[in-house]
């Protein structure tokens, strides 16, 4: 398996899949997932005839389990420490849920990569959780009883998760797939409790608002109306809005987890972007 070291010793696993001269996308997968959850972005992608590449987060799939570093400064950086070591400067950059606000992160923190464009799919900024400048977040409890679950019975709260809100399989009418469920908590079990522990507040408590601002390469906002994780109307409309470059495209019913129910309408409208 293929790995970097960080400057702080973490050990980040990778995929770099593709022709090494074609161009290149970067992936960032959603808490507590691994690289695993874009399978059918990145084997879609690769037919096409681009270079895919995807890490698992530190603390998370198999990147090393590491008790701290678990903000998005680490995160960008740990990203960096990848694109560093591959020398794939000028990625487009496409990121899921928390993936969506390391992507984010990255582009405000890493500015001497000339990423072209970028992709914000269910994801997490501005901000998740309530504050008095936000007062459509959710309430910070949510965000409590998140943690106290995982450190009760994780194993218990990995299946609630897939089995409910994270597909909009608690909606009527929407068929469940038991095997997407098995291999979401899968994902999520093999990575380690503290980094999803404090991951949680990393994803909800971040305030992303100044680092939209300051992006200024065109970005898709791609997000779901009926998103039981990351709510639309404090997530998408707004990022879009923030971002001085940001195209909204809205999904109506979609859930969360789109990448992976709607596969086939999320790849054509990644694709259309990208060679936009």
């Amino acid at each position: 398996m293929a790995y970097v070291t960080t400057k702080d010793g973490v050990e980040i696993f990778y995929k770099d899949w593709g022709p090494r001269d074609a161009q290149v996308i970067f992936f960032h997968h959603g808490w507590p997932l691994s690289s695993d959850d874009w399978d059918a972005q990145m084997m879609f992608f690769l037919d096409q005839g681009f270079r895919v590449v995807a890490h698992d987060r530190r603390g998370h799939g198999r990147s090393s389990q590491v008790w701290d570093g678990h903000d998005m400064d680490h995160y960008a950086d740990d990203v960096a420490a990848v694109v560093n070591q591959l020398g794939v400067q000028g990625a487009i950059h496409v990121g899921h849920s928390t993936g969506g606000g390391e992507v984010v992160r990255y582009l405000t923190r890493h500015r001497d990569d000339p990423v072209p464009k970028a992709v914000l799919i269910s994801a997490v900024p501005p901000l998740m959780v309530k504050t008095d400048s936000n007062p459509g977040g959710l309430p910070k409890k949510v965000f409590d009883d998140f943690q106290a679950k995982l450190a009760a019975n994780r194993a218990e709260f990995y299946n609630e998760i897939p089995s409910g809100p994270f597909y909009n399989y608690n909606r009527p009418g929407v068929e469940a797939s038991e095997p997407v469920i098995r291999n979401w908590w899968r994902q999520g079990m093999m990575g380690g409790a503290k980094a999803h522990y404090d991951g949680i507040v990393a994803f909800s408590q971040t305030d992303f608002t100044e680092d939209l601002k300051q992006i200024t390469i065109p970005v898709l906002v791609m997000h779901g109306d009926d998103d039981q994780v990351v709510p639309y109307e404090n997530s998408g409309p707004l990022s879009a809005k923030l971002l001085q470059n940001g195209t909204l495209k809205t999904y109506k019913d979609f859930p969360h987890g789109m990448p992976t129910t709607h596969a086939e309408t999320i790849n054509a409208d990644l694709l259309a972007f990208i060679k936009s």
